[in-house]
């Protein structure tokens, strides 16, 4: 059985996870100090393509919390070492914001923003700079047959008001177009949880994968072989789980529910362990 007290990396989604939109969550400093103070770990992993670690450290340094890079993961690291690990790609289009495509960049991946002859491969992520030469262009390439490969697969971004269309829905449009699919890299595929465990040395069943959405989040822990902890505290719902064969290993109301459980599992097993050391 699963034991939330053993857990000693915690991967973190971020919007609707530990904030929504600009707004920090309550319970997420407590929380992120409780883990530091117990001896674990905690890393971001957020399928957000737009922006880059450095302007996630910047966003949350405005709402209180110092971050440094090493605890982000995010989904352009995961393509970036997808990209990586296969024969390269002589030149790619990256359609996206120009954080994208300044650290495909700055990975050494050749980019460009015109659909070029040489262009041998359609990059995609969420991108809110988002104009219709993109779209045509992207209809141009896909109709020439080069690869395609998508950052990640949410329908939506929230927001204070709202949701807006994420990379996902923006594929979606560009599949009704040309008959097109991409290969996805982010949650719910395991890339991100997988590299999160590597760099930080933490075994699998130290780890939990925690989050808003079941078919992104959850997934991806499930896919990568690792505990997972679903909160309503963002996009997803109670009744999203009747409809989805995505099973998450807890559901709490939020991260501080998250909190309580964590603590008192601790507490009963130092208890139980004081218990052995006293007794007869």
């Amino acid at each position: 059985m699963a034991r939330l007290g053993e857990k000693e990396l915690f991967l973190l989604d971020m919007d609707g996870t530990i904030y929504l939109d600009r707004d920090l969550f309550p319970w997420t400093i407590p929380f992120l100090g409780a883990v530091r103070a117990g001896g674990g770990r905690y890393r971001f992993l957020t399928n957000n393509s737009s922006k880059s670690a450095d302007d996630y450290i910047r966003k949350l340094a405005v709402m209180g919390i110092r971050a440094e890079r090493e605890h982000f993961v995010t989904s352009v690291d995961a393509l970036i070492a997808d990209l990586q690990s296969r024969p390269p790609y002589r030149l790619c289009y990256a359609f996206g914001t120009e954080s994208f495509k300044g650290q495909l960049r700055s990975a050494g991946i050749p980019v460009t923003d015109r659909r070029e002859d040489a262009v041998e491969c359609l990059i995609i992520g969420f991108d809110t700079e988002l104009t219709f030469q993109k779209l045509e262009d992207a209809c141009i390439l896909l109709g020439r047959g080069v690869d395609f490969i998508a950052a990640n697969p949410d329908w939506v971004c929230p927001t204070w008001y709202g949701s807006v269309p994420d990379c996902g829905s923006v594929c979606e449009m560009l599949f009704r177009a040309t008959g097109r699919r991409p290969r996805v890299i982010g949650k719910p595929q395991p890339a991100m949880a997988r590299l999160a465990m590597e760099r930080a040395g933490v075994a699998p069943e130290k780890t939990v994968m925690i989050g808003d959405r079941l078919y992104t989040d959850i997934a991806a822990g499930v896919n990568a072989g690792i505990d997972t902890a679903f909160v309503l505290s963002g996009e997803g719902t109670l009744a999203d789980l009747e409809s989805s064969e995505v099973e998450p290993t807890w559901v709490f109301e939020d991260i501080a529910a998250l909190h309580r459980a964590w603590e008192e599992e601790r507490a009963e097993k130092s208890a139980g362990g004081a218990a052995g050391e006293t007794g007869p």
